[in-house]
């Protein structure tokens, strides 16, 4: 039996920082590199920054080894409640996510939900229970949170 379309991978997180500063982490994808859980999976990973250096339009793409593949990321919305990131993955396989950072405040810190939404090729619905992007990216997600609350928490340089 095929499974849903559509797949959701959530994962969240409270830092001790207001939202603002939360969100300038966020919606620069150059400053992705000091929190993504994805950094260091090519020392020699290609990097091409388009658009305006943050909030929506901002675009990065990538080139890397079999571990990194490539692929492009651009920030559609950044409200104070909100990030969202279209990105499209072409290598090692292809595929198309949205992700949203919903940015809950809470006196001085702030609730960091980090959501994604995708499509679930055949394959990824027959094989449901072996192959799950929960499996995939689920403790991805946990450790970019992580590093993301160690950015946001620490002192502004």
């Amino acid at each position: 039996m095929a499974s849903p379309k559509t797949y959701t991978v959530e994962r969240r997180t409270v830092v001790d920082a207001p939202p603002d500063r939360v969100r300038a982490e966020l919606d620069d994808l150059r400053r992705w590199q000091g929190w993504s859980p994805w950094e260091g999976l090519d020392p020699d990973l290609q990097r091409t920054y388009t658009g305006p250096p943050s909030g929506p339009g901002a675009a990065y793409a990538w080139s890397g080894n079999a571990k990194a593949g490539r692929g492009s990321m651009g920030v559609v919305s950044s409200t104070p409640e909100a990030v969202s990131i279209d990105i499209v993955f072409e290598k090692p396989f292809p595929s198309t996510s949205t992700s949203t950072f919903s940015l809950l405040p809470s006196g001085g810190s702030t609730e960091v939900v980090w959501s994604m939404v995708g499509p679930r090729p055949l394959v990824m619905r027959l094989l449901g229970a072996v192959i799950s992007m929960e499996k995939i990216v689920g403790k991805d997600f946990e450790r970019g949170l992580s590093q993301l609350k160690a950015c946001a928490e620490a002192p502004a340089a």
